[in-house]
């Protein structure tokens, strides 16, 4: 008897991606025929993708917009131009269409050229498409990694088609055979806004790793912080860290992992005293699969997560998860998807009110001076993680789905 088909669509890089894969991996070694759709936009994006799925048990196929040919280019030009224009609709006369999030038809359009036993949506323009072919009489599940309706900040959401979001979340969360959330605190709210049943929660950890932070020796110099995004700008957490660390009395490194945005590395520096802004350093964007080893390489991670937009207080992003698991101290904003985590694993770390500056510098300075309690801080969390918080724990709650909704 053959395998019972998945279909996992998305419209990002794989590489940006990881729950998408994690997915992907843990189906395809339960024995599913996996395939996974994305988008292919970027020729940086789209070689770390390919490194990334060598070996990984499962297919994938793209609508490509990245190859180096006239043909897609025109294809890429073509689209990249329907989406100015439909956001710039969107932005000044309110007119919301699906183009204004990418292109969303002609993934749509590609999903019904690959029926299969089950359909995963993750990401905006799948969650759009999720409505049709439930429609076409697919089986289709739902996995709101972001609640994008509630996302980003106000003046990126002026060009963003609210409207439409929100009725295609809220018919695909009612309809489909089953959805999945990153927190209690995300589910609770998608239950509440859309009345519709109550997302599983699947949390956005990871493998346990072999190495962290607590098979090297202790600290005994300065402290180092690490943070990591795929863009560093602003609205997340930075500035309001950076107006506390300023005021630490404590020596300590900080240390941005990521791509910047174009002109916020001055905008962080202009807020720190002289004497500060050479303990503050930049290191460009690393593969997935490098990035365990590399945070592991400090004491402190920086999970600094705002309460606004909604989305971002009710998540658990995948960094303090990834902290924990590379054995490193945590600083957690208290957004509800944090206090979760915190709640399970008090000693990992310090939750910090972001807006309380003393309070933050003072907090900050008792873990940096001490540096017997650094490491103590570090081994809880390396111990939560293998307790509670890797992809191993969450694995039994999506086979779990997955078998009901294919029964």
């Amino acid at each position: 008897m053959p395998a019972q088909s998945i279909l996992i669509l998305t419209s990002a890089h794989l590489c940006r991606n990881p729950r998408v894969v994690k997915e992907a991996t843990t189906l395809g070694a339960a024995g599913y025929d996996v395939t996974v759709m994305s988008l292919s936009v970027q020729p940086r994006f789209e070689r770390m993708d390919r490194e990334l799925i060598q070996g990984l048990p499962f297919k994938r196929v793209t609508i490509d917009y990245a190859a180096e040919t006239v043909r897609v280019q025109l294809a890429d030009f073509f689209q990249r131009g329907a989406t100015w224009i439909t956001r710039r609709l969107c932005r000044e006369l309110g007119i919301e269409t699906a183009q204004t999030l990418g292109p969303a038809s002609a993934l749509l359009r590609f999903a019904r050229t690959f029926p299969a036993n089950l359909t995963i949506m993750h990401t905006e323009i799948p969650i759009w498409a999720a409505q049709y072919l439930i429609r076409d009489g697919r089986r289709v599940a739902v996995d709101v990694e972001d609640w994008y309706s509630e996302d980003l900040l106000f003046a990126d959401r002026q060009s963003r088609p609210i409207k439409l979001l929100r009725h295609a979340e809220e018919a695909a969360l009612r309809q489909a055979v089953y959805s999945s959330a990153t927190a209690q605190s995300m589910a609770d709210a998608l239950t509440a806004a859309y009345h519709c049943p109550t997302p599983i929660v699947i949390r956005n950890s990871f493998p346990l790793h072999p190495r962290s932070r607590v098979d090297t020796p202790a600290t005994t110099g300065v402290p180092s912080f690490i943070w990591f995004s795929q863009t560093i700008g602003p609205g997340r957490g930075l500035e309001l860290f950076f107006a506390a660390w300023a005021r630490t009395r404590q020596p300590s490194k900080v240390y941005l992992l990521g791509d910047e945005r174009p002109g916020y590395r001055q905008k962080l520096l202009s807020r720190l005293p002289p004497a500060r802004r050479g303990a503050l350093h930049f290191i460009p964007l690393v593969t997935p699969e490098q990035l365990p080893d590399k945070l592991a390489e400090f004491d402190i991670g920086l999970a600094l997560e705002p309460r606004w937009p909604l989305n971002r207080n009710i998540t658990i992003t995948n960094k303090i998860l990834q902290y924990m698991n590379a054995g490193l101290a945590v600083i957690a904003t208290d957004t509800a998807g944090q206090k979760e985590v915190m709640a399970a694993a008090p000693d990992c770390g310090l939750l910090i009110t972001a807006h309380e500056t003393a309070e933050y510098a003072q907090k900050l300075d008792e873990l940096l001076g001490d540096h017997a309690r650094l490491r103590a801080t570090q081994l809880a969390a390396r111990a939560a993680a293998e307790r509670e918080f890797c992809w191993e724990r969450e694995t039994p709650r999506l086979l779990a789905a997955v078998a009901r909704a294919l029964q």
